[in-house]
């Protein structure tokens, strides 16, 4: 049975260390609310803090919202840093800076034990169905070890390189998923503001080129107007922040992405933070005076 930390236990850790525990893991719990009932009703242990984990974990998972918090489950006061022997695991699922993880990494391989970054795609959707996309950076020998417990979790699972190439990855795909939620908010809201049924349009280019899973899923969103969050405005802005800061040390310009920020700049300073990313087509809408659908 293997010892599994899980910090983080929010609207994706609570899934995913829930398919830990179904397949066989022994799990010690950390999170800033109450763990969810079902997990500790399962024989996990909840955990004071994160070096109490460290200290009882083989492998410590890290799944918080941002690079600040991960620096402070990792080394601040009663951090997992400080609580780690030679040959533990740490692996942070998080989606946070590349730059920052290639330092987190060296850090904790001060400590003589291994580090991977290991972000995920798919959303709460992928995280209750154990179908995650994960992307991992580091060592071929820790990717190998921690690999069947990325199975229980997810299903496309990819050793991209060494540590930060899993965030640069994750990075990579927020930005094709933003820019894709806006053109299939400006597509639907063509058809709409021409007469068409934008449900039907979504039908039909679904059977062509255009088809995608932002516009399965994230399509069917706009058109019946259910925003309740898989995945938050408010991280995906941190994720665009994550490509333009990374686009202006790397010398290089992401036009398109700049102009997504903007309008889930907009969303939020409308009040739409906490809805889901395919809300974004709201401020499409808002600049048109026309809804893709009616509410």
């Amino acid at each position: 049975m293997t010892k599994v930390g899980f910090i983080g236990l929010g609207i994706m850790g609570g899934p995913m260390a829930g398919h830990l525990q179904a397949g066989g893991c022994k799990l010690y719990l950390h999170d800033v609310k109450n763990p969810p009932l079902a997990l500790v009703e399962g024989g996990a242990t909840v955990c004071t803090n994160a070096a109490e984990v460290a200290k009882r974990a083989d492998v410590v998972i890290v799944m918080v919202p941002d690079t600040p918090q991960v620096e402070e489950v990792l080394f601040g006061e009663n951090g997992v840093a400080d609580a780690l022997t030679p040959g533990k695991v740490v692996v942070d699922m998080s989606s946070i800076s590349p730059l920052a993880t290639r330092e987190f990494a060296q850090r904790i391989n001060r400590r003589d034990c291994d580090y991977l970054d290991a972000p995920v795609s798919g959303g709460e959707v992928g995280a209750r169905a154990a179908t995650l996309t994960i992307m991992v950076g580091g060592s071929q020998e820790a990717f190998d070890r921690v690999k069947p417990l990325f199975e229980l979790m997810g299903k496309n699972i990819t050793l991209v390189g060494g540590n930060g190439d899993g965030q640069t990855a994750k990075v990579a795909n927020q930005i094709i998923v933003a820019l894709t939620i806006q053109a299939v908010s400006e597509a639907l809201l063509f058809a709409s503001k021409a007469g068409a049924d934008p449900g039907k349009v979504r039908q039909a280019l679904m059977g062509g080129f255009a088809a995608s899973r932002i516009l399965e899923v994230h399509g069917e969103r706009m058109v019946k107007r259910t925003f309740a969050p898989g995945f938050r405005i408010a991280l995906h802005q941190k994720d665009l922040n994550l490509a333009l800061q990374g686009a202006k040390s790397l010398g290089i310009s992401l036009p398109n992405t700049a102009i997504t920020q903007e309008l889930m700049n907009a969303c939020a300073a409308n009040g739409l933070a906490q809805q889901d990313h395919s809300a974004l087509c709201q401020a499409i809408e808002r600049m048109a005076n026309h809804p893709i659908a009616a509410g």
